[in-house]
C-alpha cells in the first residue's frame, strides 16, 4: 500500500492528518506539483483525474479522493471514530464535513486558482487546461468570507464543527483555513469563535502531518 502525497497541497495535508489521527503510519511517493509530475502519463496511470491525494492498495486497486481514501481506513480502523459512530452520527459529520469542503476549501481553491500567475490556463484541476476568470478569484474571496461567519456561528454553539467531538469535518475546516492563510485569501481575525476553535485543532500532534 502506498500513498501519492505531494508537499505543501492542502488536500493530501488532510489525508495526513487523518492517518495521524488514526496512528496509522504508511509509505508515500511524493508527487511534484510544481513541475506538473501529476499531469504526465505515469501519473495519469495511477489516477486519471491527475489530483492528489492517491491510495495504491496492495491488490493495485487505486482510490483517488478525500472522502473515500479516508472512509476506507475508518472501514479499517474505526477508533478513533472520525467519520461518525452510528447512522445519525455518520450524516452529520458528513454533512459538515461538505460543507466545510464546498464553503471553505473550494473556495479558496477559486479565489487563488483564478488569480496567481502559476495557474494560468489551469484555473480547475485535472487533465485539462482551463483559462482562469478574474471575477471568480473575486468571488471567491467573497465565499470565504462568508464561510468564516458561518462558521464561526456554528461554532458559537459547538466545541468542534460537527459537535462535540473532533472529525474529519475539523481536518478539512482546519485545512481551508490554513489554505487561506498561505495564499492570503483570507484570516480569521475577527472571529472569536473560529479562534478558539482554531487554536485547540491546530495545537493536536497531527496538525503537523
Amino acid at each position: 500500500m502506498k500513498l501519492y502525497d505531494a508537499d505543501f497541497a492542502p488536500s493530501p495535508r488532510r489525508v495526513r492528518i487523518f492517518l495521524a489521527e488514526k496512528g496509522i503510519e504508511i509509505p508515500t511517493v511524493k508527487v511534484d506539483l510544481r513541475n506538473r509530475e501529476q499531469l504526465g502519463e505515469e501519473f495519469h496511470k495511477v489516477n486519471p483525474w491527475c489530483t492528489v491525494p492517491a491510495l495504491e492498495l496492495d491488490d493495485g486497486t487505486r482510490l483517488s479522493e478525500i472522502p473515500v481514501i479516508s472512509l476506507y481506513f475508518e472501514q479499517l480502523h474505526p477508533e478513533p471514530p472520525l467519520i461518525g459512530t452510528d447512522a445519525k452520527d455518520r450524516a452529520l459529520v458528513m454533512m459538515w464535513d461538505r460543507h466545510m469542503e464546498q464553503d471553505g476549501v473550494a473556495a479558496v481553491a477559486e479565489a487563488f486558482r483564478n488569480s496567481h500567475p502559476a495557474f494560468k490556463d489551469r484555473a480547475l484541476t485535472g487533465p485539462h487546461d482551463v483559462a482562469q476568470i478574474p471575477e471568480l478569484a473575486e468571488r471567491g474571496r467573497k465565499r470565504y468570507g462568508w464561510y468564516l461567519e458561518a462558521l464561526d456561528r456554528r461554532l458559537a454553539d459547538a466545541e468542534f464543527v460537527a459537535g462535540e467531538r473532533y472529525t474529519i469535518a475539523d481536518i478539512t475546516a482546519l485545512a481551508a483555513v490554513d489554505f487561506a492563510r498561505a495564499v492570503k485569501v483570507g484570516d480569521i481575525d475577527g472571529h472569536a469563535n473560529v479562534q478558539r476553535w482554531y487554536d485547540k485543532v491546530s495545537s493536536r500532534p497531527s496538525a503537523k502531518a
